[in-house]
């Protein structure tokens, strides 16, 4: 089995997960932690307790990039980290509510100027396939740097995807921008907002997967507890139910869901199955705080999971 190459951000994240809503003013209860996130880490280190030999190329900055360093090497992920000298890591502060849904006020940090000059072809050594955190390409520097990589992935018959991220830098940067600059990829993994946004479709999430796949050639639509839909060349072909789970915390469930669906691929499994592993990886991710799997002697939620199931190998 190739290597995953995840290109994305690592990121500070302060969780607050609060019993009732946020007080104008004054004081809200919380119980408060600090954990290592950012897309397109926690990707790489959900695809590494997954089995997969997964790699991250990313920006950290002088205040935690060490940190962050030994918490990916922790998880099993190979870290290709810049520690920016003149910029903090990216920080993310999390408030969750009592049914696990978060929302979030973002500093991207020294994440938003990585670019060429991180990239070295020598990166897609042993690599079979590419993925993109759709936060790389937000910013010029990290635009130019996705081209670069999909079109050298491309000539070495490397793979690629990548993760729409965000509605509201969807936005911003334009959703029919986005679809141009990114159907080289071959794959795209959105969830439901972020596919009728791409696609102007109003409410189906069916016909903005389809509309996807025929842009991209595959299209992965997360539907949260109504599940998943693949699609292929304009036609929906999978839908994978979600798995149960309690909700403690949503953070990093989709980037959980894509290390799923991708270790799964690299081990050879249909898409149509990896769309179901992608589920069961979500699934564990929003049954604990922080959006990275378990580490140390946990035998781990998400592999114990995937692997009931599905024998993705995680020796």
């Amino acid at each position: 089995m190739g290597g995953l190459l995840v290109i994305g951000d690592v990121v500070t994240d302060v969780v607050a997960l609060h019993g009732q809503p946020v007080a104008t003013g004054t004081d809200t209860a919380a119980d408060i932690v600090l954990r290592p996130g950012g897309s397109g880490a926690n990707t790489a280190c959900w695809a590494a307790r997954l089995g997969a030999d997964a790699r991250l190329l990313a920006r950290a900055g002088y205040d935690t990039g060490d940190w962050h360093r030994a918490e990916l090497v922790k998880t099993g992920v190979r870290p290709h980290l810049r520690i920016d000298p003149g910029r903090p890591t990216a920080v993310v502060i999390a408030m969750v509510d009592p049914s696990g849904e978060r929302s979030m006020l973002t500093n991207r940090g020294a994440g938003r100027h990585i670019g060429p000059e991180d990239w070295s072809p020598s990166l897609l050594d042993g690599v079979a396939h590419l993925h993109l955190s759709g936060y790389t390409l937000f910013e010029r520097p990290g635009l130019d740097l996705a081209r670069i990589a999909v079109r050298e992935a491309a000539a070495r018959g490397v793979t690629a995807s990548v993760d729409a991220a965000s509605t509201g830098f969807l936005r911003e940067f334009g959703p029919d921008r986005f679809v141009r600059e990114t159907a080289p990829a071959g794959i795209v993994i959105a969830n439901l907002d972020e596919a009728l946004l791409l696609t102007g479709e109003p409410a189906s999430p069916e016909r903005a997967a389809a509309a996807l796949s025929t842009a991209y050639g595959t299209a992965v639509v997360k539907l949260g507890a109504g599940g998943a839909l693949l699609a292929r060349d304009g036609a929906v072909v999978a839908k994978a139910p979600a798995v149960a789970a309690e909700m403690v915390d949503s953070t990093g469930a989709g980037d959980a869901f894509a290390a799923g669906f991708l270790a799964a691929l690299l081990s050879g499994i249909a898409p149509e199955t990896a769309l179901e592993n992608g589920c069961r990886a979500g699934a564990a991710a929003v049954a604990q705080v922080g959006g990275r799997p378990p580490v140390a002697g946990a035998a781990g939620a998400a592999i114990g999971i995937a692997k009931e199931l599905y024998p993705i190998d995680t020796n």
